[in-house]
């Protein structure tokens, strides 16, 4: 460590060149990580909350809640707990009302069951009749307050906003929480049909019914419409970006490294082993990356503060930990480059003797 941290003060340009370089490989991979949760979790935030431990949908609406519709006929063959299932209808619209329209994600409730009562409003109260709806947080950053009034698709009815609920979006859209006779309304359906799906905090709730499947939580969200792919695409791009950054540490390592051989073979020929001195090339690799990293993480966290809200970005400090044990193995194996070139320096052919 001792050798290390000499040579770094001896070519503070050298080394500082490669601090930075890792710096914005670094930064740019944590708004990466950063977006890519942010736009996971505005897929999924409002059907995590739900907590559901299976969902039950038409077997023919391609995983969808959205495309998804039961009839009432089915679901009296169930027997429902309101403590435990829930049944919700979706439907997407377009809020207008004195502000900006709005596409949002309508989820129709009955009040007595376990999702309308476990709503976490911000601020106002539950919705108390059909009238009345509870809305994301996005609405009041558009500019929409308690008492607004909104309307659905260009229809004559009018709901008011009651309560606001933070973190309810469903497949990027701000969640509208109402109830289900006004989803009957939206979708023009009659009483036959009973909803979009059942939620469920039973792991394995059925419905004995030949149209209806029980689904898990994570096989319906990697069927969210772009979900996956959004989600590999990140995924690719992180991982090559970490490929980069393991060449460029390398590349400069070794370069670093072939300038200094008659110094290093001059040491070997003093009797340093050779161990010693890998190991002070490890300990530069360590020093430059954690230093690197650290920097990044800094100016991540102050670029995610100063962002707009309306940008979609979120920090999850498990896969941030992740993407930095990345890094600093891949930074790793970036090091291996160079040490096996001093593992291999003749003494008597680099001094010439």
């Amino acid at each position: 460590m001792f050798l290390a941290l000499r040579e770094i003060k001896y070519a503070k340009l050298r080394y500082g060149l490669i601090m930075t370089m890792i710096l914005l490989i670094s930064y740019l991979i944590f708004i990466l990580t950063s977006l890519a949760v942010g736009l996971a979790s505005q897929n999924t935030q409002a059907l995590k909350s739900w907590q559901p431990k299976s969902i039950v949908l038409n077997k023919n609406a391609n995983v969808n809640i959205g495309q998804s519709l039961l009839l009432q006929s089915d679901l009296d063959k169930a027997h429902f707990n309101p403590r435990t299932e829930a049944v919700v209808g979706n439907a997407p619209v377009v809020a207008t009302g004195k502000h900006a329209k709005v596409s949002s994600q309508f989820m129709g409730l009955y009040p007595h069951q376990y999702v309308a009562k476990q709503l976490q409003l911000t601020s106002g109260h539950a919705a108390r009749n059909a009238q009345q709806v509870v809305v994301d947080q996005k609405f009041k950053q558009t500019g929409y307050q308690l008492g607004d009034h909104l309307q659905f698709n260009g229809g004559s009815n009018r709901y008011q906003i009651v309560g606001f609920v933070k973190n309810a979006k469903y497949n990027i859209a701000p969640v509208v929480y109402g109830s289900l006779s006004t989803w009957h309304t939206l979708r023009n359906l009659d009483g036959r049909f009973a909803g979009s799906a059942v939620l469920s905090q039973r792991a394995h709730f059925q419905i004995p019914s030949s149209q209806l499947h029980s689904y898990k939580p994570q096989t319906v969200i990697n069927n969210l419409p772009g979900y996956t792919a959004q989600t590999l695409t990140f995924t690719l791009m992180i991982g090559f970006l970490m490929i980069i950054s393991l060449i460029i540490i390398a590349v400069f390592l070794y370069i670093l490294t072939m300038q200094k051989l008659p110094n290093y073979a001059v040491l070997r020929a003093q009797g340093i082993p050779a161990r010693k001195l890998v190991n002070a090339t490890i300990a530069q690799t360590v020093i430059l990356v954690v230093s690197g990293m650290g920097a990044g993480l800094l100016l991540t966290l102050v670029t995610l503060f100063v962002l707009p809200a309306a940008v979609p970005v979120a920090i999850s400090w498990p896969i941030m930990l992740a993407t930095v044990v990345g890094l600093l193995g891949t930074s790793m194996l970036g090091a291996c480059l160079p040490a096996l070139l001093i593992v291999q320096i003749d003494p008597a052919d680099a001094i010439g003797g």
